[in-house]
């Protein structure tokens, strides 16, 4: 069988996927200095690599942000738009094998897509993610290199910067653990080092990506949420969203392939068609 190709374009970095007989081929991101350059070079990369010739392709299925600057035929081939919060929900069903959730894009900012079965749609969002991670580190610890913010953060203490519940507790509070979070921040001191400084910062994103998340449930019977996006790389998402899923009894799910999710749903998307 021919392969449906998927690309969540971003402003400087591309995702691709593969989709042949149901099942995702090699996933691919390749970083650029804009969105045209990326999505070539991330196609003819994921082609050479994968011995993938243009006549083994069927279709090419664009998503994302950058997908706005591509306005012709990608190398020839028969192309077409995916709704980025569709593209979302079906990648996510499709990694998680559940039909029923929030999908929780945590990429610059953060997207709530909620799924029930066939019906998928946006359902609003924070403006809190990767990009105010990389903001504010840039800020307090002059660099907004990800691998060196977690490098410092996996050194770092949480409790010399967050006031938890024992600090202000001697007993566990209804429904809230001593090691929950009462406070992001309000134990930080003007000399704290950066390593706490980078895990406080980490996790301030995680805990507030969350709790929106979990916000956007009430008043509905779902309580599976579906992480997917850069940030579901972070070594700390195995620690602060299992806390979460203590205090607030749901459950959150990184996929395999949580970072691609969105290009895996675009190609699904055509198959959809």
């Amino acid at each position: 069988m021919k392969i449906v190709i998927g690309i969540d374009v971003g402003i400087s970095t591309t995702k691709i996927v593969g989709i042949r007989d149901g099942k995702v081929i090699k996933p691919l991101r390749i970083k650029a200095t804009d969105p045209v350059t990326s999505l070539y070079g991330a196609f003819g990369k994921y082609l050479y690599d994968n011995k993938i010739a243009l006549d083994d392709v069927e279709h090419v299925m664009i998503t994302g942000v950058g997908a706005a600057y591509i306005d012709k035929p990608v190398y020839g081939l028969p192309t077409s738009r995916a709704e980025e919060f569709i593209a979302d929900g079906l990648g996510a069903q499709y990694e998680s094998r559940l039909n029923d959730m929030i999908v929780v894009s945590m990429g610059t900012g953060t997207s709530l897509v909620r799924c029930k079965g066939k019906d998928i749609h946006h359902i609003g969002g924070i403006g809190i993610g990767g990009g105010t991670l990389s903001g504010l580190a840039r800020l307090l610890l002059k660099t907004d290199d990800v691998k060196q913010i977690t490098s410092l953060a996996l050194q770092g203490h949480i409790s010399h910067i967050n006031l938890l519940i024992r600090d202000i507790s001697a007993k566990p509070l209804p429904g809230l653990p001593m090691d929950a979070t009462a406070s992001l921040f309000a134990n930080a001191q003007a000399n704290a080092p950066r390593e706490d400084i980078a895990i406080g910062l980490i996790y301030m994103v995680l805990q507030a990506v969350g709790s929106a998340a979990i916000l956007s449930a009430n008043g509905s019977d779902i309580r599976d949420f579906v992480l997917i996006g850069n940030l579901t790389l972070l070594p700390q998402c195995k620690y602060v969203f299992p806390m979460m899923e203590k205090v607030y009894d749901v459950h959150f799910i990184i996929p395999k392939y949580s970072e691609f999710c969105t290009a895996i749903g675009a190609a699904l998307s055509y198959k959809k068609e």
